[in-house]
């Protein structure tokens, strides 16, 4: 049981979207540290983000992956892309997220392409349209993609069939 729980966390690819280096002072004088914001995913809707602190930067991104993958959650992708347009908001970051056409491609900025690619997102508009804090941002993205709802959701919560939605 537990061999395939470690199988199944392998099958993520990992991200780097933020290094950085953060000063702690205290009367002994600056401790420097290195802050990683890692972003983890299967492409196949399953995403998360995690952040890692260590003295050495490739220990901090080790904790950065093992922290995402502890908060991965999944996204309802269909064919590629997202079923509706939705805002995603957390903190002070706030992204517009759009679905696209086949063959449109990874519209977004640097954190939410990170993001929209690891979770499997083919084609996708995206606009970060607040904070542009690479932690607020990805938060924001994770936020506005877990509240997407598919329109077999959206019949059974208002307990109607999918033709009646649609039409």
């Amino acid at each position: 049981m537990r061999k395939d729980k470690k199988q199944n966390l392998s099958e993520y690819e990992e991200k780097v979207v933020d290094i950085a280096r953060v000063t702690k002072v205290a009367k002994g004088g600056r401790t420097m540290r290195f802050s990683a914001l890692v972003v983890v995913g299967n492409r196949k809707g399953s995403v998360g983000v995690g952040m890692g602190k260590a003295n050495e930067v490739p220990e901090a991104i080790r904790k950065g992956v093992e922290d995402a993958k502890k908060n991965a959650v999944n996204i309802n992708v269909v064919n590629g892309t997202i079923p509706h347009e939705i805002y995603g908001s957390k903190g002070a970051g706030l992204v517009l997220l759009k679905p696209a056409k086949e063959g449109v491609g990874v519209i977004a900025g640097g954190p939410v392409r990170a993001v929209c690619e690891l979770a499997g997102i083919t084609n996708i508009r995206a606009k970060s349209l607040g904070s542009s804090n690479a932690k607020s941002v990805v938060n924001a993205t994770i936020a506005g993609l877990k509240a997407i709802k598919t329109v077999e959701e959206v019949a059974k919560l208002r307990g109607k069939s999918v033709d009646e939605i649609l039409n």
